[in-house]
């Protein structure tokens, strides 16, 4: 009697948009390893070859081409051999383009299956470069590529959505949105007889994400049956998104198999030995067979390769995988290690020297900061578990030479990284000051401290010498128009200073040939959301780490670290008031963040979830919050407001909102890690010229709807005249 148990692999891969030979080298790499753990069949991301993320180059005759190339030289490497492959890359076929897995074996293709449903939304514009091979069940004929043509044997193969049949199981294919989608293939898959379905994502990382993905693979299978493998890429691949892996193998609604979710490894590889006999046994009911009898009937291409061992002889070495309990990660390590992680393959990608971060004294560029130690710590841990891809980009990047590397996360942070705090002499404090060096001392960075008063004074006096105006602060008795004049002056001012060091600290410090430092930026997605911020300030930068992170989880991330990185700084700064310190400090007066704004941080997140996930406007807004943060407001951290009160915030945050949508066409890219980013370079797809909003007809409905409330509030209580 045939075994019923089969050995299969999935894998994360930290491919690269256009890194043709280094994707196809890491492709390589996780067949061999799926191979030695004894593997018949390997499951890769979605379009690994080429990578997910190359955007418009999809529209390229070039990289259709290059991934028939790459192929090509997978399929003739007999090292590959011996196990079925499932590839992802995009395929043209009678002019449209698709977005494709190849299932191969020993230098064949078996199947091209296409991707029915493709994802259009949020980060997503898949109908942007490829047509949905929306045509459930259906197979045409494919004429090769020439220089495959020759390695099949034959001009065609299929192209369509079929099935594999071996002689011991069945094996469909579906890709990464189609699990998301309200009636997904694997749904008829199952019914149809298929026992194991792959499914090959490109599925980015947001904060408290991996339940959702994790919940909708389980169920997959705990209703249908069967062993379901998730592959995903890992890594940045060119662009703001952080793919988070957690490849996964599950069977019959039992986690067997689970890689990791944020790891600077290149290519990891999970397996897990599936028994088909419990997978045949889970689907025996009545109800089920009437169904799976009516359900549509797939093409099956047969092989005679077998994913059981052919002796089927009963092995003691070879047993099923054992149920395991799935790892999450707290939003707070989450933000640790996605941040952590994307920074490290961008900077060993783009060849800069480090980084550079305005440190202010304040949470938000000390949240940047302790995420660039984040990183360091986990490029030394790799070290020490002896990643070599890490060592030797460890040994590019930093100065230590030859073999040796640094030995802590705070060594290599001062080689790598560097802070500069920019202090006013009448606006900064002698705190932030402080709390910026113990912080700079505490992680290892290399720390400037310096003052901007000249500067300042400098572009000051070319309003008082050309214009013969001498503009004041506001405690001074100065205009609106002068305050923001001289705040701007030293925003923009400490824009301009964080580049020039950027530029020219790796020469003072005789690293000549390491090029120029990249600047971080610090603002949050609240004060994006509302608009504050200077334009071309310190938010100008070339990345931003926390650019889609809230106040409070940023605030919780460094409540945590204060005890995982053992920064018993990190407490001062928790306990201070959020401040620009852009304006003069008074015995009475300190400049405060949501004074200034006219709304709490919490509230802005409020905002911004509302206006991005339940796709509310101004009216539909305050219609949710006038009885959330009302009557109902116990059940809310947001103390309970009046219906007016509710009004005049919802209005305030609209108007500028709109007034400042012009500062979000230069926001610096920011990694994604909300999905209600205000980003609208590739996100957020919203105009940045409104009309005024305090004119507007929204606006008047909720005028009318207060109204009436204010009415029936003065008519309960018995005040009608």
């Amino acid at each position: 009697m045939a075994s019923s148990l089969i050995t299969v692999a999935t894998c994360n891969l930290a491919q690269w948009a256009w890194d043709f030979d280094g994707n196809t080298k890491r492709i390589i790499e996780s067949i061999h390893k799926a191979k030695a753990a004894g593997a018949s069949l390997r499951v890769g991301p979605e379009l690994e070859i080429c990578g997910y993320g190359c955007l418009d180059h999809f529209l390229e005759e070039d990289t259709i081409r290059h991934c028939w190339q790459c192929l090509k030289t997978i399929l003739e490497d007999k090292t590959c051999h011996g196990i079925m492959l499932d590839i992802g890359m995009p395929v043209s076929h009678e002019g449209l383009l698709f977005n494709c897995r190849i299932i191969c074996l020993d230098g064949k293709i078996l199947l091209i299956r296409p991707k029915l449903w493709l994802a259009g939304d949020g980060n997503y514009r898949e109908q942007r470069h490829f047509t949905p091979w929306s045509r459930p069940q259906h197979c045409e004929e494919f004429y090769l590529d020439p220089i495959i043509e020759k390695l099949q044997g034959s001009g065609t193969v299929t192209i369509g959505d079929a099935v594999i049949r071996t002689p011991d199981t069945t094996i469909g294919c579906e890709t990464c949105e189609e699990l998301f989608t309200p009636d997904p293939p694997h749904n008829h898959m199952s019914l149809n007889g298929v026992e194991v379905i792959t499914n090959s994502s490109g599925s980015h990382f947001t904060l408290r994400k991996l339940h959702l993905r994790m919940q909708l693979i389980m169920e997959a299978t705990r209703k249908n049956g069967g062993c379901y493998i998730y592959a995903n890429q890992q890594g940045c691949d060119g662009d703001r998104l952080y793919y988070d892996g957690c490849a996964m193998i599950i069977c019959n609604g039992k986690l067997l198999a689970q890689a990791s979710q944020f790891s600077l490894q290149e290519v990891e590889v999970v397996t897990a030995t599936i028994d088909l006999d419990e997978i045949r046994a889970f689907r025996r009911s009545a109800s089920r067979g009437m169904q799976s009898v009516q359900a549509p009937t797939y093409e099956r291409i047969k092989t005679p390769f077998r994913l059981s061992p052919e002796d089927g002889h009963l092995d003691l070495d070879i047993f099923p995988s054992l149920e395991m309990q799935p790892r999450y990660h707290s939003p707070e390590e989450e933000i640790a290690l996605c941040t952590g992680a994307y920074l490290w393959d961008y900077l060993r990608r783009c060849g800069a020297a480090g980084y550079l971060v305005p440190l202010s004294g304040g949470i938000d560029s000390c949240a940047t900061a302790v995420i660039v130690f984040s990183m360091c710590r986990m490029v030394i841990e790799a070290c020490q578990a002896g990643d070599e891809q890490v060592v030797a980009d460890v040994k590019l990047l930093a100065k230590f030479g030859g073999d040796k590397v640094p030995d802590t996360p705070e060594d290599l942070c001062n080689q790598l990284f560097h802070t500069i705090y920019m202090g006013m002499s009448q606006q900064s404090s002698k705190e932030t000051r402080q709390r910026a060096k113990d912080l700079a001392s505490a992680i290892g960075s290399y720390h400037v401290d310096l003052d901007i008063d000249e500067v300042f004074n400098a572009q000051r006096n070319l309003i008082v010498n050309s214009l013969n105006f001498e503009p004041k602060f506001k405690v001074h008795g100065g205009s609106l128009a002068e305050n923001l004049t001289l705040q701007n002056i030293q925003a923009r001012t400490r824009m301009v200073t964080a580049y020039e060091f950027a530029q020219i600290l790796p020469t003072t410090r005789e690293r000549p040939g390491a090029g120029s430092l990249l600047v971080l930026g610090s603002a949050n997605v609240g004060e994006s959301l509302r608009g504050y911020l200077t334009k071309y300030d310190c938010s100008s930068a070339d990345l931003n780490p926390i650019g889609s992170i809230d106040k409070s989880d940023l605030k919780r991330f460094i409540a945590w670290a204060e005890v995982n990185f053992d920064l018993p700084c990190l407490r001062k700064f928790l306990d201070a008031v959020p401040t620009a310190e852009l304006e003069p400090i008074t015995e009475t007066y300190v400049q405060s963040d949501e004074i200034d704004m006219g709304m709490t941080y919490d509230e802005l997140t409020t905002f911004g979830r509302l206006r991005k996930f339940d796709k509310l406007g101004p009216y539909s807004m305050f219609k949710r919050l006038v009885h959330e943060w009302g009557h109902n407001a116990g059940e809310h951290t947001t103390p309970a407001y009046t219906p007016r009160q509710v009004a005049e915030k919802v209005k305030r945050f609209f108007h500028y909102y709109a007034i400042n949508r012009h500062k979000m066409t230069t926001l610096t890219p920011s990694l994604h890690s909300n999905d209600y980013s205000p980003d609208d370079n590739r996100f957020d797809l919203r105009p940045f010229l409104y009309p005024p909003f305090y004119q507007s007809l929204a606006f008047r409905c909720i005028d009318e709807d207060l109204a009436k409330i204010e009415a029936k509030q003065k008519e309960k209580a018995g005040g009608v005249d």
